[in-house]
Formats: structure tokens, sequence, C-alpha cells
């Protein structure tokens, strides 16, 4: 270690930092300047080789949920979502085994848990949503003590760029609230619901006061409502107390172009163009229409006095056999590289699904991707498709 950097150490430990606490403390800035990343959502924990791919694509940081991991209980990590009681210790040193490869590739890191206590993910939980986080006090309490319990063990691992208390919160979707409502209703809602169990922001302020309280510096990324749609974000009324937060949205609208449901149709409905009913209306989605969507965010934080640094599209994609996909790939990012803010695309090489895995070329179809996999090929995937050397092109800029 060079003499002056080690006497800056020694200054900074005699008023009671430490050398993690110092490295921690400039998390923050990381996020300062936009940052291009991907998402990671696979069913096994991913191993050095796919982080350096990653890397190598020009990603600087991975948002990555171990919920899909099997472990000790039901569920990863948290044993079980049915009564959170402790971090199960095995569960916990495999995502340090994957932190640290992550780290060694030259990735950042932002942790999301798929499942909280009382909010079982809808593909784990017999496809039916799990509504009881946002309806029983009891699992609102759990899920506080959850995430004190994983800052404690996470808080001084160099791969942590941030924790996102939870993917895609919808507690709107029992209310009978449409997910794209006309503004109004939205902030009628949001109004109605203030201060209760359904009320993301008093749940993260909850959640936050708790990680603080054995991790003062680790920057917080909140989902926004309705499964992170832009508009529930602007229908807060106010931005969240803590200094240290980072506000996320993603972004498959229009959903009836991008899914899965429209691949299957016999004439998919191609973007732009197609028209979705939307903000008590309709919409004729286009680059123009996008980026309105898109910009409900950027406004909302600009009224916070928010700097634009502080919102992140976590998620965005397209079926990957679209033709329109690229398009739409490229409408959106020019949306959130114009707002100067941080994205990450979903997906990079998930391991149980094809659908918006960029790499793959068109020539490949879904059964020959599964037939691989199941026989332990998945390295013989094609890797040569046009859409990741869009999103390469992107994230180089």
């Amino acid at each position: 270690m060079p003499r002056f950097l080690r006497s800056v150490l020694l200054c900074l430990m005699t008023i009671g930092l430490t050398p993690q606490s110092v490295s921690a403390a400039d998390l923050m800035s990381f996020w300062d300047v936009p940052r291009k990343g991907g998402n990671s959502f696979n069913a096994a924990p991913p191993d050095g080789a796919y982080f350096k791919a990653l890397a190598a694509t020009g990603a600087t940081w991975v948002r990555l949920t171990f919920s899909k991991w099997k472990g000790e209980g039901r569920d990863f990590l948290i044993g079980d979502a049915d009564r959170y009681e402790n971090l199960l210790p095995e569960d916990l040193a495999r995502l340090r085994e994957v932190l640290d490869s992550a780290y060694a590739a030259g990735l950042k890191v932002v942790v999301v848990p798929l499942v909280l206590p009382g909010a079982r993910w809808v593909q784990q939980n017999d496809g039916k949503f799990d509504d009881r986080l946002w309806s029983d006090p009891v699992f609102a309490d759990q899920a506080v003590r959850f995430w004190r319990d994983l800052a404690q063990e996470l808080k001084t691992h160099p791969a942590i760029a941030a924790y996102n208390v939870l993917n895609e919160p919808a507690p709107e979707k029992a209310t009978g609230l449409a997910e794209n409502a006309a503004m109004s209703d939205l902030i009628s809602w949001q109004e109605k619901n203030a201060g209760g169990l359904r009320d993301l922001p008093t749940f993260y302020g909850r959640v936050i006061e708790a990680i603080r309280s054995v991790d003062p510096v680790t920057p917080v990324m909140v989902d926004s409502g309705y499964y992170a749609n832009p508009r529930s974000l602007a229908a807060w009324p106010k931005r969240l107390a803590d200094e240290r937060v980072l506000y996320a949205f993603h972004m498959y609208e229009p959903y009836d172009a991008t899914s899965s449901p429209n691949i299957r149709r016999k004439e998919p409905l191609r973007y732009p163009g197609v028209v979705t009913k939307y903000g008590g209306g309709e919409m004729a989605w286009d680059s123009q229409a996008v980026a309105r969507h898109i910009n409900t965010a950027f406004d909302w934080a600009k009224k916070q006095g928010l700097p634009q640094t502080r919102i992140v599209a976590g998620e965005f994609g397209c079926m990957r056999l679209l033709p329109h996909c690229g398009t739409y790939l490229t409408d959106v990012i020019d949306a959130i590289d114009a707002q100067g803010a941080h994205w990450a695309f979903y997906s990079f090489r998930e391991d149980e699904w094809e659908g918006m895995d960029y790499e793959l070329p068109p020539s490949l179809k879904p059964g020959r991707f599964y037939w691989l996999q199941e026989q332990g090929k998945g390295n013989k995937l094609p890797r040569d498709g046009k859409l990741m050397d869009l999103l390469r092109a992107r994230m180089a800029n």
C-alpha cells in the first residue's frame, strides 16, 4: 500500500472509520454517472464465466436475484416466506460466493429478492398472487427484519452497489385499481392508502430505517408500484427521506406488443403503431409515446429536486423473436439516455427461459434452446444475435 494512502486510512480510522466503511461510503458516487448493465434472473447461481461474459458486453453492473436458487428451505435465504425467522447460513454462503465471482469480473451488484415474507413470487406460488405482505402487518414486520439481517451480512462486501428491496411490488393489484389507470385515479389511490400497509413509501421507509440501523451508507433501490410502473412512482406525493435512495421503474409497455403472449398470436401486434388502453383512454405507441411514459418518472424526480441519476430503468426488454424488438429496444434506450439515467436490460443468459436472451439469433427456435439446456449443453448455444450487438453498442456510448 502506498505510504500516502496508508496515512489517509490511519487518519480515517482514528475518527472511527474503517477501510470497509470508507469504501462503502463511496458507493453513492458510483451512481453519479449513468451506469449500464443487465439483469441476472437465473435458476442456478451464476459462475465466474457468466459474469466475465456479461462484463465483456460493456456492462458495469448487474441486477442479481437469488430467489430462484435452490437452498436449504422452500425460499432461498429466507427459508420460508410464510414465517421468516433468520437467514439460512448455507444459502448466505452461496450468495457470498456468487458476489465474489461478480466482483472478480469487475461488476457491481444490486441484489434484489423476488420473494419477501408474505410476498412469494407468483411463479413459486402456484400461479397465485401473494397479497399477504400488503394486508397483514405480521409480514411487513418480518420483511423489515429480513432486510436488516441481510444488510448486516452484506454491508462490507465490495461487490454490493445497492440493495433493491423487492422486485416489482404490486400492493395495488388486489384493490381493483387498473395498472395504467388515469393519473388522477393513481393519485387518489395513493392518497387513500397513505400510511397504510399498501403504501409503498411507508413500507420502504420502515425497511430503510432497519437497514440504516446496521448499514448507514449502502444505497437502497426502490421499485415503484404496480410492477415498477413509472406512473405509479409519479403518484407518490414526495421523495423518501433517506438521501441514499435510487428510484427504479421497469419498461415493457406496450406490453401487448412486447411480451410472450404476442408471439402466440396468429398475427402478432407490431410496434410502432399498436394501440392499447392507457391512462383512462387509449395510446398509440411509437418512440414519442415510449418517451412520454418513461418521462413520468423523470418529471417526478425534477419536481422532487432529485438529479436524473437517482432514477434507474431497472428492467426493459421485448421478446427476441418479434421483428420489431430492435426498434423497440432502441426507442427505450434513446428515451433513458436522453435523461442521463441508468439502465439494465432484461436479461443476460437466463438459463430457464430464452425469450429475452438477445445473444441468441432468430434462427434458434425455443425448442432447440430447451433441448440443449436439458441435455446440459447450454454452452453449445449460438451467441451471435444482432440484438446483443445493439446493446453492446449502446453500453459503449
